[in-house]
């Protein structure tokens, strides 16, 4: 089949999901991607100042639970219907952004997450499901190619729109969101249709029921559980990313060595990337990891075809940590563009394949029950994230942690920065009190402090799950029936 006769082979419907996922990913990324610093910010900036810790509580419970839900949420779907469900989708995740750019506690901002994610769970499943139905053995690979590119475009529009938006106000940030997901109330009223009849014949209940069989059933399967529990230690170095990445940009890296290299090439250009201070927001940077998918996907793709899902993933992994150590290991923000590089082509290689294997050790007329537990490692990846870059993070290489200690060592005793009293506010106070320029103090404190030691917890996460896979390749994976050993 030629390229042009499979995409006419699909449906309307599969163009119309693909794009309501291009729209919710740009609404959910432009958000996500700025949320740990909107959360940890100071509040003269109108940020919220909550704390690391804070802030790793509340991300990583609530996006777990994001994970975690769709395997209930399918079920709804199934037994009322695709389109209703998207309505109320679509309800509870407009609603959820408008109202969170609104709220300034910790505690509210917190339940509206957690609204705003039971809106994204009920989402998630559907769209998948509605891919599947629209594609058939002959288009299915391209299919899902299309809608994994699709994704990973929303999710690159998403933070460069919404860091232009947090100049003028943070609440645009949201407000923005809550907009583009409406849209998609337009293609979906006039525009999507059912690809399958509700199942009427089961009772929820009775649905649920079998939910939960399912669960006894896979866990019961240690190969799999082992698997699942090993993949937690690659997400939950990921998830730095978006955890502690653009906070530890914020913090230690003055990224005005690249605006201005960029404005030496392209005036134009570093306008469109750069901020109206000459600097690079930490987003942005970021950012360079779906922009890397869009370009070396395919590429990566056709590369590790060859290779066995387990040593795709190992080698991924460890590219990965690699990656990631070097992103905070430097202070020079010019690494990032390199580091991140690699980060991402671990990623490309590892993310694919993790599904490819669980489908591959699933037991006959198995394959769709096991499919939809290979989200659970990314559910529990977020747990693991949230307590790295809170608690963690506040320990070892949080700015503001470290400058207090530094503090009560001199017997300096400063206000803690509360309302009225910004993070920003500290820092001057601080720096006035230590004698230095407040430019001088975040070099102080890099030399005083040693943040960037983090990065060795969190490449040794990624080389210790590259070689727990290794040994579970070796140990468990060697009867002729499985996977060829990596």
């Amino acid at each position: 089949m030629e390229k042009r006769d499979i995409f006419r082979s699909f449906p309307g419907t599969f163009w119309v999901a693909n794009t309501m996922e291009l729209f919710e990913r740009w609404a959910w990324y432009g958000f996500y991607m700025l949320l740990a610093l909107y959360l940890t910010g100071s509040t003269d900036t109108g940020a919220l100042g909550f704390t690391q810790a804070q802030k790793g509580n509340l991300m990583g419970p609530v996006t777990f639970l994001l994970y975690l839900l769709p395997i209930i949420t399918g079920s709804i779907a199934d037994r009322y219907g695709y389109k209703k469900v998207l309505v109320m989708a679509f309800v509870i995740l407009s609603s959820g952004y408008f109202l969170l750019g609104r709220v300034k506690s910790y505690w509210a901002f917190y339940f509206l997450f957690m609204y705003l994610a039971v809106g994204a769970a009920l989402f998630k499943p559907i769209i998948t499901a509605t891919v599947s139905r629209t594609t058939n053995d002959h288009n299915s690979s391209i299919g899902f190619g299309i809608f994994y590119m699709i994704v990973n475009i929303g999710a690159f529009i998403g933070p460069v729109v919404a860091s232009k938006l947090r100049i003028i106000s943070w609440q645009w940030v949201f407000n923005v969101s809550a907009v583009i997901i409406l849209v998609n109330f337009i293609l979906l009223l006039f525009f999507y249709k059912e690809p399958v009849k509700r199942n009427l014949e089961k009772p929820l209940g009775e649905s649920l029921a079998m939910i939960f069989r399912n669960v006894v059933t896979v866990l019961s399967d240690f190969r799999l559980i082992l698997f699942l529990l090993i993949i937690v230690g690659f997400w939950a170095m990921y998830l730095q990313l978006f955890y502690t990445l653009p906070v530890y940009i914020d913090q230690w890296m003055d990224t005005r060595p690249i605006y201005n290299g960029l404005h030496r090439i392209s005036p134009t250009l570093a306008a469109a990337i750069g901020t109206p201070s000459g600097t690079i927001a930490p987003e942005m940077l970021t950012n360079l990891d779906a922009f890397y998918i869009i370009i070396f996907q395919i590429f990566v793709s056709g590369f590790v075809a060859k290779f066995s899902p387990l040593r795709a993933m190992a080698h991924g992994i460890l590219l990965s940590s690699l990656g990631i150590g070097l992103m905070f290991a430097f202070q020079n923000p010019i690494y990032l563009i390199f580091s991140i590089l690699l980060f991402g082509l671990g990623e490309m290689a590892t993310s694919p394949k993790t599904q490819e294997y669980v489908g591959k050790i699933a037991p006959e007329g198995k394959t769709a029950l096991y499919m939809g537990f290979s989200y659970l490692p990314l559910a529990g990846g977020h747990i693991v994230a949230g307590f790295l870059s809170g608690s963690i993070y506040t320990s070892l290489a949080d700015k503001p942690a470290l400058l207090h200690k530094i503090l009560v060592a001199k017997g300096i005793h400063l206000p803690a920065p509360t309302e009225g009293f910004s993070l920003n506010d500290y820092y001057n106070f601080a720096a006035q009190a230590l004698h230095i320029a407040p430019e001088q103090l975040t070099q102080f404190l890099w030399i005083e402090g040693h943040p960037w030691k983090i990065w060795i917890l969190f490449t040794a996460i990624g080389f210790f799950t590259f070689l727990a896979l290794i040994l579970y390749n070796r140990w468990v994976v060697k009867t002729p029936d499985r996977p060829r050993p990596i």
